[in-house]
């Protein structure tokens, strides 16, 4: 009886949850030619950059939380389960080598653990527990931010975390494509892309899954420019681990300073691979050592560093 009276309620919760509608322009997909399948999936794409741009004001105000909590040394914490927590984890990577920051300043956690980024894990987005003992796992503080990721804004495991979060004073944040979920209401900052129900029903990790990815790319990114890690568009942070992005960072310092490729790579040699060093040391015709203490008063920000020398 106890697991009927689930079943009802999931139903229950299923039928009021935008993204589990049925889309009424896509119930003959089934019907059509690849190439009508894949333009009824286009069109329905073209519609999640305006729903994320609805959001800006309450994306502005997370950026602005993250900025302030990694600035006092704090850390941002990605959570969620299946599609969601694995760009969770993906958003995490990539600031690594994109920003040159410490491994441990983004981090993504994911219902079932590192087993769960490659393979579903029956049941893991349903404990509660999990969620409290993972963000306890990684010593989160109120110094932290918390991001809840989940397009239906109901996943227990997410939920329980960001209450836990709550609990302790941390910044608590949620992006998910439901409206007057618990995802919404447990969040101190919610974010909410609504993007209609998809082209395959259920299938969130199509334009929901679009819509937390474009949203989590608007929160590392704008926050690790509020930070300092670019000089106007470049990567000047970039760390240069392969030849790809040894080649970028000759490149970065190139536009960022209008100087020949020759001059680039000796003063990247001489700044130990560091491109905002390089250019620093190119713009200013400062040594090494002397750039780098200059970057320092400056707290990483190199055109207020250059703009300070002018």
């Amino acid at each position: 009886m106890e697991d009927v009276n689930k079943t009802e309620d999931l139903l229950a919760q299923l039928n009021g949850i935008v993204s589990e509608g049925r889309n009424p322009d896509t119930l003959d997909i089934d019907l059509l030619s690849s190439e009508a399948i894949l333009r009824k999936i286009n069109h329905e794409d073209a519609q999640v950059a305006p729903a994320v741009a609805t959001q800006i004001p309450q994306i502005a105000q997370a950026v602005d939380a993250i900025v302030d909590k990694l600035q006092s040394g704090g850390r941002l914490f990605y959570i969620g389960a299946g599609t969601s927590g694995r760009l969770g984890i993906l958003d995490a990577v990539e600031c690594r080598p994109t920003f040159s920051v410490p491994d441990d300043l983004v981090q993504g956690l994911i219902a079932g653990g590192e087993h769960a980024i490659q393979f579903a894990v029956e049941g893991a987005e349903d404990d509660r527990a999990a969620g409290v003992n993972d963000v306890k796992a990684v010593n989160l503080t109120a110094n932290d931010v918390l991001v809840g990721l989940s397009a239906s804004g109901r996943t227990p495991y997410v939920v329980a975390a960001l209450e836990y979060a709550n609990s302790i004073g941390c910044v608590t944040a949620s992006v998910t494509c439901n409206p007057n979920s618990p995802l919404m209401t447990t969040a101190k900052i919610g974010i909410c892309p609504v993007v209609g129900p998809e082209a395959l029903t259920g299938s969130t990790r199509m334009k929901s899954g679009t819509a937390q990815k474009l949203v989590l790319n608007m929160l590392s990114t704008a926050s690790m420019i509020r930070l300092g890690k670019t000089y106007e568009n470049l990567m000047v942070d970039v760390n240069a681990s392969n030849e790809k992005l040894r080649a970028r960072a000759i490149r970065i310092v190139m536009q960022a300073t209008s100087c020949e490729r020759n001059i680039a790579e000796k003063a990247l040699k001489d700044a130990d691979n560091r491109a905002k060093l390089a250019i620093l040391m190119i713009l200013t015709g400062l040594s090494a050592d002397r750039a780098e203490s200059l970057l320092a008063e400056q707290h990483g920000f190199l055109r207020r560093a250059v703009e300070s020398k002018q």
